[in-house]
C-alpha cells in the first residue's frame, strides 16, 4: 500500500505540472481570458498532492501507535 500511495503521490505532482503548464501555453497562445480558470484544475492537483502527503504521514503515525500497543500488550 506504501508504494500505490507514493506512485498516487508522484502522479498528483506530475498532473498539477501538467496541466499547469498546458493552460499557460493556450493562455499564451489562445488569451488568458479564456483559459485562466482552468488553473482551478492544477490547484486542485497540488491539493490532491498534499492531502495524500498528509494522510500518509497519518498513517504512518497511526500504524507507529498501533504497534507501540501491541508491544505493550504482549509485554504484560
Amino acid at each position: 500500500m506504501n508504494t500505490y500511495n507514493k506512485i498516487m503521490q508522484v502522479f498528483w505532482l506530475a498532473m498539477a505540472t501538467v496541466i499547469a503548464v498546458s493552460v499557460t501555453y493556450k493562455g499564451f497562445t489562445e488569451g488568458f481570458d479564456r483559459w485562466a480558470l482552468y488553473y482551478i484544475f492544477a490547484l486542485l492537483a497540488v491539493t490532491m498532492f498534499f492531502m495524500r502527503k498528509y494522510m500518509m504521514n497519518r498513517m504512518k503515525k497511526h500504524q507507529q501507535f498501533l504497534d507501540e500497543k501491541h508491544r505493550k500488550e504482549n509485554s504484560k
